[in-house]
């Protein structure tokens, strides 16, 4: 081969564009919740480090309803290639299966476990002149007035249950009060018609640092780094009040191993570089090996199942 027909080839060569993510199809990252809420700012602040870690384009894109089955549905209608992520809170992962007789989805069956994304333990919250400075005194008072009215973000959802825990592990008692959603419940809650609320930290962490809301116990057994100040329900002599309201990444059960493996590491380099925004925001990055995220979602599904049978609670 002479010269002038070695660089041909070579400028030929250099023509093809070499195999590479970022020419395969975007990564979707589905959320089940409403663009702005918790869930969503979390997939936000990941998107961008995921797809460096992963050389490839990543988007949110938001399937709210049904309290998480549409986004389930939306993931498994998909190809099981590793392009489409479910980012879920614990609710539809491990609580709907005991809320609901009929789920268009089976978590064993459908899904397959890829990574912890962060935690998101409940702190229990209350009006800014409410007298109770404390989870101890706000006990104290639920016991002295009867059915102190509590605010939920529905019947079912990880706030109720956490009224429930609360309720059952003092002996209070509560009137439970479901919203459509936090933002109606915590406009009342300003506005003194209910007592309390149950709330993941980075969906009341402004209002708290604002001095509009009061955080008085955090229910999981160490204090959150994004409000240091505040006891934890076990430090009041409160036991039995821990929630984690974890959000989680699956993908469709046909997944290769070998995917799921890529997409872990992928995840856990997303979260390393994106831990100082997600603690601001107030979500504990919490990467996991898919092995830990399957005993987690066993352990939560057969907590939050005991507390909904014995409670008699049904889903919307």
């Amino acid at each position: 081969m002479n010269r002038r027909t070695l660089l041909a080839a070579t400028a030929g060569l250099l023509a093809i564009p070499p195999p590479a993510f970022a020419q395969q199809k975007p990564v979707r990252i589905i959320v089940a919740f409403a663009p702005g809420g918790p869930v969503d700012s979390v997939a936000r602040i990941i998107a961008g480090p995921l797809g460096q870690a992963l050389g490839r384009t990543v988007i949110v894109e938001n399937k709210p309803g049904a309290n998480g089955v549409l986004g389930a549905q939306d993931v498994l209608r998909a190809p099981a290639d590793g392009a489409t992520l479910w980012l879920t809170s614990v609710g539809a992962a491990a609580i709907n299966p005991s809320l609901y007789d009929r789920l268009p989805y089976d978590m064993a069956r459908d899904f397959a476990p890829v990574s912890v994304v962060v935690n998101n333990v409940e702190v229990l919250v209350v009006g800014a002149d409410n007298r109770a400075k404390t989870a101890t005194e706000f006990v104290t008072n639920a016991r002295a007035a009867q059915d102190t009215p509590m605010a939920s973000s529905g019947i079912g959802s990880v706030p109720h249950l956490a009224i429930e825990q609360l309720g059952a592990a003092t002996g209070a008692k509560f009137l439970h009060v479901p919203y459509k959603g936090a933002a109606p419940a915590l406009t009342d809650l300003m506005g003194a018609r209910v007592a309390g609320f149950f709330g993941d930290v980075p969906g009341l962490l402004g209002f708290v640092k604002s001095g509009r809301l009061r955080a008085i116990g955090v229910a999981a057994p160490h204090r959150h780094p994004s409000l240091p100040d505040v006891p934890t329900f076990q430090e009041q002599g409160l036991d039995g009040v821990d929630t984690n309201n974890w959000y989680a990444i699956f993908v469709h059960t046909k997944t290769a191993p070998d995917t799921i493996a890529a997409l872990n590491r992928a995840i856990g380099a997303a979260l390393k570089s994106s831990a100082g925004t997600l603690l601001a925001l107030g979500a504990e990055p919490a990467p996991s090996t898919p092995a830990e995220l399957a005993q987690l979602l066993q352990s939560d599904t057969q907590k939050w199942g005991a507390l909904i049978k014995a409670k008699g609670i049904k889903g919307e």
